[in-house]
C-alpha cells in the first residue's frame, strides 16, 4: 500500500484497503457534484476510474466546481479530471470520454466492467438510459437528484427514490422508471425544498453540490467495503449503532 494510502489502511484494515485497490468505477457528470466524486474516489486509491462528460470549465463553473479556476477556463473537465488524479496517484487508470451519454454513445461503455456507477448527469434522458442499462447489467449505482436552489447541506439524504418526494426530478424519474420495471434505486437527494429564484434559471452554492459529491463517494466506498466481509470496518459499524441506541 502506497505512503499516500497509510492513514486509509490503519482506518479499513488490509481488506478493505485491497478492495478499495482493486475497484472499477464510472463516474457520469464531472459538474459540481461530479467533480468531488471522483476527486474522493481517487483519494480513495481505486483501481480505475472511467470519466464520462463532455463540458468545459465556464466562469459561471467557478462557484461550486472543483475544477472550476480562473485558469482552467475553457479546458476540458475530463482532462483536467485526469491531471488532477494522476497527481494524486499515478498508479489510477484514468479513461476519459469527452462525450455525452445518450443512445448513440451508450455503445462505447461495457457497463458490466465497473464495480459501481455513479450518475451525476443533467439530462433525465441520459440518467433514465444508464440506470435502465446498469441495472439491466447488475451493476450498482447510485444517482444523483437535483442539487439545483438549495442551500443547506445538511438535508441531503442517500436512500430509495421513492423517499425522495421533495424533488421533482426524483419524481420524474420514479415514473418513468416504473414503466421500465425499475422500482428501486438508491439516489442521493435533498429533502430541503428548493429555493424559489425570480430569473427562472438555476441557482447554486459551492457547499451543497460538493457535500453531495462527498457523499455519494463515500455511499461507493461502504458498499464496496460492505461486500467485502471486511471485519474490522463492519465491526466498527454495529459499534457505532448500539452508541446510537
Amino acid at each position: 500500500m502506497p505512503d499516500a494510502f497509510s492513514r486509509m489502511e490503519i482506518l479499513l484494515g488490509d481488506t478493505g484497503a485491497e478492495k478499495l485497490s482493486r475497484a472499477k468505477i464510472a463516474v457520469f457528470g464531472l459538474g459540481g457534484t461530479g467533480s468531488y466524486v471522483a476527486e474522493a474516489l481517487a483519494r480513495c486509491g481505486v483501481a480505475s476510474l472511467t470519466l464520462v462528460d463532455n463540458e468545459r470549465i465556464a466562469v459561471s463553473d467557478i462557484n461550486r466546481q472543483l475544477y472550476a479556476l480562473r485558469s482552467t477556463v475553457g479546458k476540458s473537465n475530463v482532462e483536467i479530471a485526469k491531471s488532477r488524479i494522476k497527481d494524486i496517484d499515478e498508479g489510477i487508470l484514468v479513461h476519459t470520454y469527452e462525450t455525452f451519454y445518450n443512445e448513440e454513445t451508450a455503445g462505447m461503455f461495457e457497463l458490466n466492467n465497473y464495480d459501481y456507477i455513479v450518475d451525476a448527469m443533467n439530462t433525465a434522458e441520459a440518467k433514465l438510459l444508464l440506470i435502465e442499462k446498469a441495472k439491466k447489467c447488475g451493476v450498482p449505482v447510485i444517482s444523483c437528484m437535483e442539487m439545483d436552489n438549495r442551500t443547506d447541506s445538511s438535508r441531503l439524504l442517500v436512500g430509495d427514490i421513492a423517499k425522495a418526494r421533495v424533488c421533482p426530478l426524483a419524481k420524474r424519474l420514479r415514473t418513468e422508471l416504473r414503466k421500465k420495471g425499475i422500482r428501486r434505486l438508491k439516489v442521493l437527494y435533498s429533502w430541503e425544498k428548493p429555493v424559489s429564484v425570480k430569473t427562472g434559471l438555476s441557482g447554486n452554492i459551492s457547499f451543497v453540490p460538493g457535500t453531495a459529491g462527498m457523499m455519494i463517494a463515500g455511499t461507493v466506498v461502504n458498499d464496496l467495503l460492505k461486500e467485502t466481509g471486511n471485519e474490522k470496518f463492519l465491526t466498527g459499524r454495529r459499534k457505532n449503532k448500539k452508541m446510537k441506541k
